[in-house]
């Protein structure tokens, strides 16, 4: 099995994913609104993936239609409300600590499941949650006097419920089309819901095209939504498919976790945003917890793809 070649992918995709909280940060700080990073974002990854995708569907437009549904589901909720309430949890929130928020979905699509489905967490579970809700409390200081946005905090949340229904639409056994259909016609519905958002004035889209702020230095705004269409969405998701059939879907969701200690580490590098040290150790125990879920979540039933940026 190339196990070699494999984790490389899943590292480039967990990499590119982690980018993208900081190149949104760039353009939020120049006066961008949320929804016009998210709207540029997914437009532009649309636009990017069609012709790989309509290769991959060869005709197969049948197939298409039966998973409407699905993929109507996925490209509302799991890609454009998961990430437009990122990138409202970075305007409020330092971007580790939006990405830990998000990330605390793995843990309520095994809250979903056993409510659900009767799927009653296993003791390695329960230990993993435990450890991630302390882990949490520490990112967010709750001990200390640092006082973090509420509205941030709930904003993160919610960017936690959009990942959760990425990995329960991720785990459907009975969906007709490849994964990269999947995601690029999910891309076309969430661009299109985004569209009729902004021109309807029910989402405020702002971009101003002026300088950004990156590498301590001013560049074009074409510079980060570039960053955030090709990097951190096209080349994320097709290395991260194509790490999911090389390693399966175990090992590569496990290494897609680090995806958040790379936003860590680009968010250092690219915005100066170092976090406390017992920020630090809360995001250790984070995604120690994280993973411990994941993991057993993954033994006790069929696996899921890789998460979403």
């Amino acid at each position: 099995m190339p196990q070699a070649p494999g984790l490389v992918l899943a590292v480039t995709s967990a990499a590119t994913f982690g980018s993208s909280g900081a190149l949104a940060a760039s353009l939020l700080h120049a006066g961008w609104t949320p929804g016009a990073a998210v709207t540029a974002r997914i437009c532009v990854a649309a636009l990017v993936l069609t012709v790989p995708a309509l290769l991959q569907l060869r005709g197969r437009w049948g197939d298409l239609r039966r998973g409407a549904p699905t993929v109507v589901v996925y490209g509302l909720g799991a890609v454009t409300a998961a990430q437009l309430c990122f990138f409202q949890a970075v305007a409020h929130l330092s971007v580790g600590v939006a990405l830990l928020l998000e990330y605390l979905g793995t843990v309520l699509v095994v809250l979903w499941l056993w409510a659900r489905h009767g799927h009653r967490p296993r003791r390695t579970t329960v230990v993993g949650g435990v450890v991630a809700v302390l882990g949490l409390g520490l990112v967010l200081d709750l001990a200390g006097d640092h006082h973090l946005d509420p509205v941030g905090v709930l904003w993160g949340l919610g960017a936690a419920v959009g990942l959760a229904t990425y990995f329960v639409l991720s785990a459907r056994q009975d969906d007709p089309l490849p994964p990269l259909v999947v995601a690029w016609a999910g891309l076309c519905v969430g661009a299109v819901g985004l569209l009729l958002a902004v021109t309807t004035g029910a989402l405020a889209a702002r971009a101003p095209l002026t300088d950004v702020v990156l590498l301590h230095r001013r560049t074009s705004w074409l510079v980060p939504v570039l960053g955030l269409s090709l990097v951190a969405a096209v080349i994320a998701y097709v290395a991260g498919i194509a790490a999911a059939r090389l390693l399966g879907a175990t090992l590569s969701s496990f290494v897609g976790l680090t995806e958040v200690l790379f936003a860590v580490l680009f968010a250092w590098l690219l915005l100066d945003q170092v976090p406390a040290p017992i920020q630090l150790a809360g995001g250790v125990l984070v995604v120690t917890g994280v993973a411990l879920v994941r993991l057993d979540d993954l033994r006790s039933r069929p696996a899921m793809t890789v998460p979403v940026g």
